[in-house]
């Protein structure tokens, strides 16, 4: 690469560019306001009746993304549900998802929002990954209970 092309680069790639493209529609999120997506995600997930919801903080740990939530569910259609209103979540902040992918067997679903990744996992696949232990250095973010309500769902 020569110096001319190698400054251009150098100029393109800030804090902002990193880790998205523009052709994905992934909008990069100031630290606020993606810890406070992660936080409404597992809110989400908790709502949903997902289990074990966690938010990870892996800021300066790890170099692709900010926050990290982790939960369980009890059925592929709960799993796909559940990401899908995170991902109507998502929306609401102003990004959509980078990409989401999912396993057939909805053993572990995930949603890629660049500065947020959501982890959907089958208790037994999430035994097997145990993507906890993977990020025991990463801070654990306190989840407050929800106070949105959904429609036709009663208390």
């Amino acid at each position: 690469m020569n110096e001319e092309t190698n400054n251009r680069h150098d100029e393109s790639v800030t804090p902002q560019t990193i880790g998205a493209t523009a052709s994905s529609g992934a909008r990069i999120l100031d630290q606020e306001t993606a810890r406070a997506f992660a936080v409404r995600a597992a809110q989400s997930l908790n709502d949903d009746k997902c289990a074990d919801v966690i938010v990870l903080d892996v800021t300066g740990v790890s170099p692709v993304t900010g926050y990290i939530v982790i939960g369980s569910g009890t059925s592929a259609r709960q799993m796909r549900s559940s990401l899908e209103n995170v991902n109507d979540l998502a929306k609401e902040v102003g990004t959509r998802a980078y990409a989401i992918s999912s396993d057939e067997r909805a053993m572990w679903l995930l949603a890629d929002f660049v500065d947020v990744v959501v982890h959907l996992f089958e208790p037994n696949a999430r035994a097997h990954y145990d993507l906890e232990s993977l990020w025991s250095n990463s801070t654990r973010v306190q989840v407050p209970p929800s106070e949105r309500k959904r429609p036709g769902i009663a208390e």
